[in-house]
C-alpha cells in the first residue's frame, strides 16, 4: 500500500446489508493509521430490505429512484460510522452505476488498497453484496486487495502477521506489503515458504529443502535490515500450501499472499493460492499484484 506521500485513498466497497461493516473498520482505521483519505465506493443493485418489497413500484423512473435511495442511506450510515471513529479522517463518497467489478478495478488505478468484505460461502460464491466481484477484482486489480470476512476473528497474542513466500521475484511485493503492515501495528510477522513434493516423493528430501530455506532467506533478509524492529519468523514448511497458509494465519491479523507467481522447488503458484485462501482463511487475506 502507498506511503503517506502518495495520498492516494484507501477504497472501501460497502454492500447493502450488514457484511461490510467489519471491512468498513479496517479500510477506515488502515487509512487513519496510514494518513491516507478514505473513499466509499456504493455500487447500486437491487434495493435492500423494505425496498425490495411489494411497496416498490413496477416504473422503471420509481425502481431507479428506489436503487438510489438504498445506495445513498449506505453511504450515510457508514460515513457518520467512520466519523465517529476517526474524526480527522478524510472521507469522500461514491455512488456509482454499473458493474461493480469495473468500478472496483477502476478505483484500484488509483487507489492505496482496496479493501472489501466477505461472507466465507461456498466456493464460487465470494460475494461482494449478491454480487460475485472478490476473486475478479483481485485477478485485476492495479493496487492490493484486502478481502475482511464477516463477523471478526479471534487474534492472538502477540500479533502477528503471515506471508506466503513462493521463492520468486513476483513474491517480493507481498512480502513488502507484509513487512509494512506489522511495522505499522507492532506486529510479528511470519513468513512461510510451503514445499509440496510431487506425487512421487523423492527419498532423499534434504537438498531441495534447503534450496527452499535459501531462497526464502534471500527474500526476507534485506527487507527485514529495513524494518529491524519486525519480529521476523521465517520457515519452510511441507504440506499443501492452501492448508499450511490457512492454518498458520487462524489467529492473525491479516494473511498476505502474492496474485502471481511460482517457484521452483516450491510448486508453489501464490495465483491459485490467494483464491484458495480467500476461501478458507478467518482472518482478513491481502491480495498483492505484481507490478507492471
Amino acid at each position: 500500500m502507498s506511503r503517506p506521500v502518495d495520498r492516494r485513498p484507501v477504497v472501501v466497497g460497502l454492500d447493502p446489508g450488514p457484511g461490510h461493516r467489519m471491512a468498513l473498520t479496517w479500510g477506515a482505521d488502515e487509512a487513519a493509521r496510514r494518513r491516507l483519505p478514505l473513499r466509499l465506493v456504493h455500487v447500486e443493485g437491487v434495493p435492500t430490505g423494505g425496498y425490495r418489497g411489494r411497496e416498490v413500484p413496477p416504473s422503471w423512473e420509481e425502481w431507479n429512484e428506489a436503487l438510489h435511495k438504498a445506495g445513498r442511506q449506505v453511504l450515510e450510515e457508514a460515513a457518520v460510522f467512520v466519523a465517529a471513529r476517526h474524526p480527522q479522517l478524510e472521507v469522500d463518497v461514491l455512488l456509482a452505476e454499473g458493474d461493480p467489478v469495473w468500478v472496483l478495478r477502476e478505483q484500484s488505478r488509483d487507489a492505496a488498497a482496496v479493501v472489501l468484505g466477505s461472507r466465507h460461502l461456498s466456493r464460487g460464491q465470494e460475494v461482494f453484496g449478491s454480487h460475485a466481484v472478490a476473486l475478479p477484482v483481485m485477478a485485476h486489480a492495479r493496487c492490493p486487495v484486502v478481502v475482511v470476512p464477516e463477523p471478526e476473528h479471534i487474534t492472538q497474542d502477540p500479533a502477528y502477521f503471515v506471508v506466503g513466500v513462493d521463492g520468486s521475484e513476483h513474491s517480493a511485493t507481498a512480502v513488502d506489503l507484509a513487512f509494512e503492515e506489522a511495522a505499522l501495528r507492532g506486529a510479528e510477522l511470519r513468513a512461510l515458504l510451503v514445499w509440496e513434493p510431487g506425487p512421487f516423493r523423492i527419498f532423499d528430501e534434504y537438498e531441495p529443502q534447503q534450496e527452499c530455506r535459501r531462497l526464502l532467506s534471500e527474500i526476507v533478509a534485506g527487507r527485514h535490515a529495513r524494518f529491524p524492529e519486525v519480529d521476523l519468523r521465517h520457515e519452510v514448511v511441507l504440506g499443501h500450501p492452501v492448508d499450511v497458509l490457512t492454518d498458520a494465519s487462524a489467529h492473525a491479523l491479516g494473511l498476505v499472499v502474492g496474485t502471481r507467481g511460482r517457484g521452483g522447488f516450491a510448486g508453489m503458484s501464490l495465483g491459485s493460492v490467494s483464491q484458495g485462501v480467500l476461501h478458507h482463511a478467518a482472518c482478513p487475506v491481502i491480495a498483492v499484484p505484481t507490478p507492471g
